[in-house]
């Protein structure tokens, strides 16, 4: 069966046994974020890595892709493009469930800047909880509608950059504090001297988190 959305897919040598999907920021696309599965992939010899453009062209960039678009300043109208992304990745997730016979729990949800919001809310809003989430450089959305509808308490991962200009790191601290309210497992990592991109330090971290979270 094809998927839903353009994925750019790494597979192992060996059986499948779980999966991480990793979802690029905005103006990216699945090959650019695939670039972490560089180093993850030797050392989770039976995971899939699966990276997937986001449904829309990116409004800044034709090139590249977006998950939700940010070109108006509009909360309602952006958390209503965040509900639709969110349906995309379910559908999205529901396919390889069924194509690689996989359960949630050894499914690992990651993304970086808008990517990692997106993994956040689809992550904490499933029914099932996910193997673990892992952000980088992104932050929760909307507080106020991710706590009506949070239904899991997947254990999760987010690093940040303290010299992020693009996303603050402000918003880790936030996200930490909401999700400890929420009782979710939640461990942080501010990087330092790390603007808004992804270090080997944040990868070689997200690479442990991954190997003693998800389920082969």
């Amino acid at each position: 069966m094809s998927l839903s959305l353009d994925t750019t897919i790494i597979k192992p040598d060996e059986e499948i046994k779980s999966a991480v999907i990793l979802l690029h920021g905005y103006g990216g696309d699945g090959k650019d974020i695939s670039m972490l599965s560089l180093n993850w992939k030797r050392h989770l010899p039976n995971t899939i890595f699966l990276c997937p453009n986001g449904h829309e062209k990116c409004s800044i960039n034709p090139n590249g892709y977006q998950w939700f678009d940010l070109s108006k300043d509009d909360p309602k109208y952006i958390l209503n493009e965040v509900i639709k992304a969110e349906e995309k990745i379910n559908v999205f997730i529901r396919e390889i469930k069924d194509k690689y016979n996989l359960k949630n729990r050894s499914i690992c949800l990651s993304g970086f800047s808008q990517g990692c919001m997106m993994a956040l809310n689809v992550g904490l809003t499933s029914l099932e909880n996910f193997g673990c989430i892992i952000g980088f450089s992104g932050k929760i959305i909307d507080k106020d509608d991710l706590e009506k509808r949070i239904k899991s308490n997947t254990k999760t991962l987010l690093v940040h950059g303290d010299q992020d200009a693009v996303v603050p790191p402000n918003n880790l601290l936030e996200a930490k504090d909401f999700l400890i309210r929420k009782k979710i497992p939640i461990e942080i990592y501010m990087i330092q001297n790390c603007d808004h991109h992804i270090p080997i330090e944040a990868s070689s971290i997200a690479l442990k988190f991954i190997k003693d979270n998800l389920e082969n």
